[in-house]
């Protein structure tokens, strides 16, 4: 991964996008089962932290990616949100597991609640934008589902917070 570091970012966001395209295509005809996390970040004053990638969608969603074999969710979340927005992750639960269709690949998304005081710095290589959005006013350009979904997400939390 170094290596591409040194590459020019507009070509970088490029091979990204190739890649996407490619691992869609062998997906949807190999049909695999895969395993990630999604991260909900949130600053001192409850906002989230949200993305926008370089490849696929344009919309905004939560940090994540692939979780490595033999890889606990929580490091997980914690090494995608680093590697994804520079952010380090504090105080980070495990809330709930959900499967997805993910272009043909069976997902077993595993979702990680957090807090984070880090200012986001995206890569401008694989996110080209990170900013935290109050809960109330999420943006419209999000993926089916993941509005309700957060909001579960944020409750689990909550719930399990309080009971610490």
């Amino acid at each position: 991964m170094f290596l591409l570091k040194l590459l020019p970012a507009p070509l970088h966001r490029a091979l990204y996008r190739l890649a996407h395209f490619a691992r869609r295509q062998v997906w949807r005809l190999r049909r695999p089962a895969v395993k990630g996390v999604r991260v909900l970040a949130f600053d001192s004053q409850g906002r989230v932290l949200l993305v926008r990638h370089s490849y696929g969608s344009d919309k905004w969603m939560p940090s994540g990616g692939g979780i490595k074999a033999g890889e606990d969710p929580v490091p997980a979340a914690m090494r995608e949100l680093a590697e994804e927005t520079g952010c380090t992750l504090t105080g980070a639960r495990l809330v709930a597991v959900i499967d997805e269709d993910l272009h043909g690949a069976s997902n077993e998304v595993h979702i990680v609640v957090g807090r984070t005081e880090s200012v986001p710095r995206p890569d401008r290589r694989e996110i080209v934008e990170a900013r935290f959005f109050a809960i109330d006013s999420l943006p419209e350009r999000m993926p089916r589902g993941l509005r309700g979904g957060i909001g579960e997400w944020i409750a689990a939390w909550q719930a399990y917070s309080s009971e610490s």
